[in-house]
C-alpha cells in the first residue's frame, strides 16, 4: 500500500465525525449513524484505492452503503480490504458520553478477517505485556502476567470492560483481586486500543463485544504494537451455521494474525465525542475542529492530526 494513502483515509473520518458531531446528546443514534455514513461513503469515492468493504454496515440488502462487498474508491491504486465503522458508539454520541469515533482499517487484499457480525470474547493489552495473555487462561493468572511485564502491583492495573450483565462475574473477579476498574457504555474499539497508551490508564482489556469491533481493534494495535486475541461466541444455531459456512472455528482462539494478515495495516480514527486518546468535533459558526490518529503497521508510525474545517468553502465535507 502507498503510504499516501494513510494521509487520505484521515480525510474520510473527518468527514464522518463531523457529519454525525451535529447530533450529539440529541437521543437520535440512527440519524446519526445515517449522517457518518453517508459523509464517509461520498469522500470515499475520491480516495485512490480499489477497496471491498470485509466489514461494514450489514449485508447488502441491510444497509444502502457500506455493506460487505461494496466497492469503494476511484478506481486506481492498492487493491484493498476495508473495515469500517463509521461512528463507533451510538448510543454514546446520542447521550453525549465519552470516547465515540469514526473507524476505519484497511489492510492487503485477503488479510482481513471477515468477522461475522456476533459477538467475540476478547482480552487485549498494549506493546508492554505481548505475549503476556491468554483468553484461555484465569483472569488472575492474565493480570499477574500483565502487572510483572509492566512493573506494577496487582493493585495498580486497570481494566477496563463493557458494562454490561453478561459481564458481571468478570466484574467481581476484577474487584476481588483488588485491581482497578474502568467500565465503559460502548465503544470497546476505544477501549482496546487505549491499552497502548499510557496516558490513557489503561492496562488490559477483558470481556466480549461485537466480532467486527475486534478487527478493527486488531488491526489498530497491529499497528501499535499490542495484541488481541478472539474467541466467537455464536449465541444461536444460526450464528453457529455461518460460522461453518464461513469457514471459521467457533473453538479456535483467533490470534492477531488470524484476525489480520501481513505486515502492512492503517487505521484512522476521528473523535466524535472527547475520549482519553482523542478530542471530539468543536464547532464554530463557520468552522469546526477535529482531532483524529492515523498509523501503519509496516513502518509503526503513529500520528495525530488536528484538522481546522471551514464548512462554508466544504459544505458537503468533500471536495472532489
Amino acid at each position: 500500500m502507498e503510504r499516501s494513502l494513510s494521509m487520505e483515509l484521515v480525510r474520510v473520518t473527518e468527514a464522518a465525525a463531523l457529519a454525525s458531531a451535529r447530533w450529539m446528546g440529541r437521543g437520535k443514534k440512527d440519524e446519526a449513524d445515517d449522517a457518518a455514513t453517508s459523509a464517509m461513503r461520498d469522500v470515499f469515492d475520491t480516495i485512490p484505492m480499489k477497496g471491498t468493504v470485509v466489514i461494514g454496515e450489514g449485508e447488502m440488502d441491510e444497509a444502502p452503503m457500506l455493506y460487505i462487498g461494496e466497492k469503494l474508491g476511484n478506481g486506481y491504486g492498492p487493491r484493498v480490504d476495508v473495515a469500517v465503522d463509521p461512528l463507533e458508539g451510538t448510543n454514546i454520541l446520542a447521550q453525549g458520553g465519552w470516547n465515540a469515533l469514526a473507524v476505519i482499517a484497511v489492510a492487503d487484499h485477503g488479510n482481513m478477517l471477515n468477522a461475522p457480525d456476533m459477538y467475540m470474547d476478547k482480552i487485549a493489552v498494549g506493546p508492554d505485556a505481548v505475549g503476556c495473555i491468554d483468553i484461555n487462561a484465569p483472569i488472575m493468572d492474565n493480570l499477574r502476567a500483565v502487572a510483572k511485564a509492566k512493573n506494577k502491583d496487582i493493585e495498580d492495573i486497570v481494566a477496563t470492560i463493557l458494562n454490561r450483565e453478561r459481564h458481571q462475574g468478570i466484574i467481581n473477579e476484577l474487584r476481588e483481586a483488588g485491581v482497578r476498574i474502568k467500565l465503559i457504555n460502548d465503544g470497546d474499539v476505544a477501549g482496546a486500543i487505549n491499552t497502548a497508551f499510557d496516558h490513557t490508564g489503561v492496562d488490559i482489556l477483558f470481556g466480549s463485544g461485537g466480532a467486527p469491533e475486534g478487527v478493527l481493534a486488531a488491526v489498530a494495535l497491529k499497528c501499535l504494537g499490542g495484541e488481541i486475541q478472539g474467541k466467537l461466541l455464536p449465541q444461536n444455531d444460526q450464528e453457529l451455521e455461518r460460522c461453518v459456512k464461513m469457514g471459521l472455528d467457533v473453538n479456535k482462539v483467533l490470534l492477531m494474525d488470524d484476525l489480520v494478515k501481513g505486515d502492512d495495516a492503517i487505521f484512522a480514527a476521528t473523535g466524535v465525542t472527547d475520549g482519553e486518546l482523542l478530542r471530539g468535533v468543536q464547532f464554530k459558526a463557520s468552522s469546526g475542529t477535529t482531532q483524529s490518529i492515523v498509523m501503519r503497521a509496516k513502518s509503526g508510525t503513529v500520528r495525530f492530526i488536528d484538522g481546522q474545517h471551514s464548512l462554508k468553502k466544504k459544505p458537503n465535507l468533500v471536495i472532489k
